[in-house]
């Protein structure tokens, strides 16, 4: 599992670095922005529902590395980890780690300090820790799709260093729960931001 994030996570970090690269090597008579590289260090906070009728809260951390390419375009790697120490009050703890990948779009008005984003992401999510029960068998480890849309707002405080105010995502998961198989779960998450141009 550790090889598969790691993997993934060097390959969207290669394509992020690639595509500044390439910009670099466009030639234009007009004005363009520079492209620029952002690593946010963020906490995170996740209602989760392992069965449908039932939710609890869980907590955990994530990097994203987000690079932004063409007028506010980019695209955006983040790798988030969560634990609960009791999972439905079913005296099971729960660890999820997900690995997601995709395109972001970010706003600045002119002459202000606050920027506002959005972003569609796609990947893998990781249980393990837990109980999985699926048809004819249960597991302590399960892997599936994940899906993340949301967005957020950064402000600047210093000279490339920002605020992540608030972060809120749908984070859409497929892990085995021996009811509908789905998780819809609200990401909720705030920390600070370094960007690099």
């Amino acid at each position: 599992m550790r090889s598969t994030i790691c993997g993934r996570l060097l390959l969207a970090s290669a394509c992020l670095v690639s595509g500044q690269h390439l910009w670099g090597q466009h030639d234009g008579v007009e004005s363009q922005e520079l492209p620029r590289l952002e690593v946010a260090i963020l906490y995170d906070s996740l209602l989760t529902n392992v069965v449908l009728a039932k939710r609890f809260w869980m907590q955990g951390g994530s990097v994203q590395v987000d690079g932004q390419f063409w007028h506010g375009l980019g695209m955006e790697a983040d790798v988030s980890g969560f634990h609960a120490e009791n999972a439905n009050n079913a005296g099971v703890g729960l660890d999820i780690v997900t690995t997601t990948f995709g395109p972001r779009y970010c706003w600045s008005p002119a002459h202000h300090r606050y920027s506002i984003f959005g972003h569609a992401l796609a990947g893998e999510a990781n249980g393990f820790d837990s109980i999985f029960p699926a048809a004819g068998a249960v597991s302590s480890s399960a892997n599936s799709l994940a899906l993340q849309i949301g967005g957020g707002m950064d402000l600047a405080v210093k000279h490339r260093l920002l605020l992540r105010v608030f972060e809120a995502d749908w984070l859409r998961t497929q892990l085995p729960n021996a009811d509908t198989n789905v998780q819809n779960n609200i990401r909720l998450a705030a920390g600070v931001v370094v960007q690099f141009k």
